[in-house]
């Protein structure tokens, strides 16, 4: 393996991982979730990396993290704004917020704006249904939002 490789995504902590979680086709999430720990993120090299070490095919690891929303195969931005998209917040707007965020940051949703300051992401559900519509920055969930409180929370972070 190329060592600039090596460097950059640290394949020895991804073997302890593999190690620690099972060397086995079983064990494929918890190894992601372990390895998007430690890098932040799941790009296409070290999905190739964990397939060969675990002998599976490269597409079921990419048919994992593609279908995850917890899972990301690009770094984060300097912060991750997530709008909940689940039932109560959909009914309650979240769309409007949808459309707000996109003209605030200049990015469609699942996408990192140019200056790398936001990670822009649309989620199934952030679990605060009684507060719909929520967003969240870095963890932190806003409830009750309107699209008019966009720009005052998104300059929170500028």
């Amino acid at each position: 393996m190329d060592n600039n490789l090596q460097e950059t995504f640290n394949f020895p902590q991804i073997d302890r991982v593999i190690k620690r979680e099972g060397n086995n086709s079983e064990s494929l999430i918890q190894i992601l979730h372990g390895t998007q720990e430690i890098l932040g993120y799941l790009p296409k090299e070290v999905q190739l990396y964990i397939a060969e070490k675990l002998q599976i095919p490269p597409t079921r690891v990419y048919g994992i993290v593609s279908f995850y929303n917890f899972f990301t195969m690009e770094k984060d931005a300097e912060h991750v704004v997530s709008v909940c998209m689940g039932t109560a917040c959909y009914v309650k707007g979240s769309g409007d917020l949808m459309k707000k965020l996109e003209s605030e940051l200049g990015v469609k949703p699942n996408r990192i704006t140019e200056d790398k300051k936001f990670s822009y992401r649309e989620v199934r559900c952030l679990g605060a249904c009684g507060m719909a519509p929520v967003i969240s920055i870095d963890g932190e969930v806003y409830g009750r939002v309107t699209p008019d409180m966009i720009p005052e929370i998104i300059s929170k972070y500028k």
